[in-house]
């Protein structure tokens, strides 16, 4: 067992771009870190290798979130390491396009079997944990503004993070006071410098926030440290978006 006077969290999507800035945010904020990779063990490695500057206790598991047993495995290795669980940070997830009338069964499991199923067993498995400690915990569940809103090429992927935010309200109330449970859901973050038309997507994007501007990796984190240090928020869904949502 580590150091039990330091706080923990447990992490899912931890590698990719915004979820790597979360974990070494909450690790340089002095949050042992366990984390969940799937597909990218260097990045993966390469995320624990920084975040072990500020906490050496951290570790990282491989975990496909849409299979439970691994979920409940992933929870086991966590509790044989540490013995509290200070904050879950359910960030893992599928996004790709499928537009109306080709969705196939495939696509369809990809994005709701991760970013549904394996966020609710997820959080049960965390509450179970919290729900036996003498103080407040919290749950992060990190959503999109597209729950919101109409996106006609990405059904399955939209409809999976209305029912995230519509879980985050019912653990929020099933396990209050002892555990706040809210979600941030952020706008356009970042563009892939990768795709052949970015600087273009980017200036259409920008066109459509009220604040013309793109959210940095930095405002999620912004809203993270605000929901890990406040004691009255719950079943919040808190909206990093430069107003795009008001459009």
């Amino acid at each position: 067992m580590t150091d039990n006077t330091r706080k923990v969290c447990f992490m899912t999507g931890a590698s990719g771009r915004l979820g790597r800035e979360i974990a070494v945010g909450l690790a340089r904020k002095g949050f042992d870190m366990y984390f969940t990779w799937r597909s990218n063990r260097q990045a993966a490695e390469q995320t624990l290798d920084t975040i072990r500057t500020y906490s050496p206790a951290s570790g990282m598991i491989e975990c496909d979130i849409s299979d439970t047993a691994q979920i409940r495995h992933a929870f086991r290795s966590f509790s044989e390491r540490f013995d509290r669980l200070d904050l879950l940070v359910a960030s893992a997830s599928n996004f790709f396009a499928t537009p109306l009338g080709s969705v196939t069964e495939e696509a369809w499991d990809s994005l709701v079997d991760t970013n549904l199923k394996g966020t609710f067993f997820t959080l049960q498995e965390a509450a179970n944990l919290m729900s036996r400690q003498p103080f407040i915990s919290r749950i992060i569940t990190m959503t999109d503004i597209s729950a919101g809103m109409i996106w006609k090429n990405f059904a399955p992927y939209t409809a999976s993070k209305a029912a995230v935010q519509h879980l985050t309200r019912v653990f929020a109330k099933t396990y209050a006071p002892g555990i706040l449970v809210n979600s941030i859901a952020p706008g356009t973050i970042t563009i892939n410098p990768q795709w052949n038309n970015a600087e273009e997507l980017e200036e259409e994007l920008t066109s459509r926030i009220p604040l013309k501007q793109l959210g940095g990796t930095e405002d999620i984190m912004g809203t993270v440290d605000f929901l890990v240090e406040n004691n009255y928020i719950t079943g919040q869904v808190i909206n990093v978006d430069g107003g795009r949502t008001l459009t």
